[in-house]
């Protein structure tokens, strides 16, 4: 099953595009603004991003542009103006279709399909491993180490340490985690986040007292 990123700041439009998608026989997430949904594909984990050019903390072309340094997914820009403008400028920054906003759900679903039978490896950008001092992260392989030895990790310790590896130095709210690694519909609370990131702590710090590389404020 496919995956797909809806990153939309219109609530009531993502729900019911969600929806329709999810009919389609999609996996489907969402992001509210720019920087959510940047964070959310830097986890590497969908097919496909449809992107709103209009959003909050980061435009949607900014966000496209950020994409494209690190990986090929396919990208769909949105807009709520039939501008040509828009459409120049985002295909020429790296989107790979464009729609104006009101659209017919089966032209998009159309769209997703041709993209995604187009579409072959689109992370080749993307790092495939990732080296903070000791720890060596394979992503393809799920697998982390540490001295050449093997640390076995749950999948979402596994996300939520790719996500930290990734942005070394950039701070994360409990919510925000919550929001990024468990989804915006998930229902438990941020001790889900503080249990989860004590537990990876345990595992990839040699003093988890005196932690090297997760740090708490």
């Amino acid at each position: 099953m496919e995956k797909l990123l809806i990153i939309d700041d219109e609530e009531m439009f993502v729900k019911g595009l969600k929806l329709s998608l999810e009919e389609e026989g999609f996996e489907v997430d969402a992001a509210y603004d720019g920087e959510e949904g940047l964070d959310k594909v830097r986890l590497g984990n969908y097919d496909l991003v449809i992107l709103d050019i209009m959003l909050p903390k980061l435009d949607g072309f900014s966000v496209c542009r950020e994409i494209r340094t690190f990986s090929n997914i396919p990208i769909i820009m949105l807009t709520a103006r039939g501008d040509d403008i828009d459409k120049i400028v985002g295909i020429e920054i790296g989107a790979d279709d464009y729609l104006a906003k009101p659209f017919n759900t089966r032209e998009l679903t159309a769209r997703i399909r041709a993209l995604l039978r187009r579409a072959t490896n689109p992370y080749t950008k993307r790092k495939d491993e990732i080296r903070r001092g000791e720890l060596y992260i394979n992503i393809p392989e799920r697998a982390v180490y540490k001295r050449g030895k093997r640390i076995e990790l749950t999948n979402k310790e596994f996300e939520i340490l790719v996500l930290l590896a990734s942005n070394p130095g950039k701070v994360y709210t409990k919510d925000k985690l919550l929001d990024l690694i468990w989804g915006f519909d998930f229902y438990g609370d941020t001790n889900t986040v503080t249990v989860h990131v004590r537990k990876l702590r345990e595992k990839i710090e040699d003093d988890p007292a005196n932690p090297q590389y997760i740090f708490t404020k």
